[in-house]
């Protein structure tokens, strides 16, 4: 019988998450990917001037890949950025009820859609990205249905000022495309990229 041949040293590199974002790191972890280190990259997420939605998400995931490249030397590097837009308009992250709350209004009783930027850079410098895009439909919401979702809480730090993974699910009737996009990863394309460029989770070595 051969032996079995060694796995490559690339392979074996450590991944880094380039997010402080629990969801991505929850999602991660539900296709049996466990990230060596949580190393968030703090960079000016603020728009350009005239950048349209999908680009933004591209040039966030990255830059912050990019970041997070540069601090861990020989590692694979996996950033991402969700971004929701209505038309060619942004929808921000919200901090406060008033934002989250104009946010729900715009969305109310018409479809959007959600922007998953994702970036791997891999220990000898190959990048990759990728631009997932998810539609989501937002039933007609009564302004009781708003004030019970933003007293529950869950808007806070969200893209758009919901999370579709909690009671928000009550709003959306459907979607088309990536469901884990909506929650913060698209996890298929993110597998598919990293294995792509040689990343291999401890489990199947």
């Amino acid at each position: 019988m051969a032996a079995a041949q060694p796995v490559p040293l690339h392979q074996r590199a450590p991944l880094i998450l380039a997010s402080a974002s629990p969801r991505r790191l929850a999602l991660l972890r539900q296709i049996g990917i466990e990230p060596q280190a949580v190393s968030p990259s703090h960079i000016d997420e603020t728009p350009r001037p005239r950048e349209l939605p999908a680009p933004h998400a591209r040039r966030m995931a990255a830059q912050k890949a990019a970041a997070a490249a540069a601090a861990h030397p020989d590692t694979f590097i996996l950033a991402a950025d969700t971004v929701v837009a209505v038309g060619r308009r942004l929808l921000p992250k919200a901090e406060d009820a008033v934002t989250a709350r104009r946010c729900l209004e715009l969305l109310s009783g018409r479809r959007h859609r959600v922007y998953g930027g994702l970036a791997v850079i891999a220990p000898d410098g190959r990048q990759v990205g990728r631009l997932v895009t998810t539609i989501v439909w937002v039933k007609r919401l009564q302004t009781a249905e708003i004030d019970a979702y933003l007293d529950a809480g869950e808007w806070h730090g969200k893209a758009g000022g919901y999370a579709i993974q909690g009671r928000a699910a009550a709003f959306i009737p459907r979607i088309n495309g990536s469901y884990s996009n909506v929650v913060g990863l698209a996890l298929a394309e993110t597998a598919a990229v990293l294995a792509g460029l040689g990343y291999r989770p401890a489990a199947s070595e």
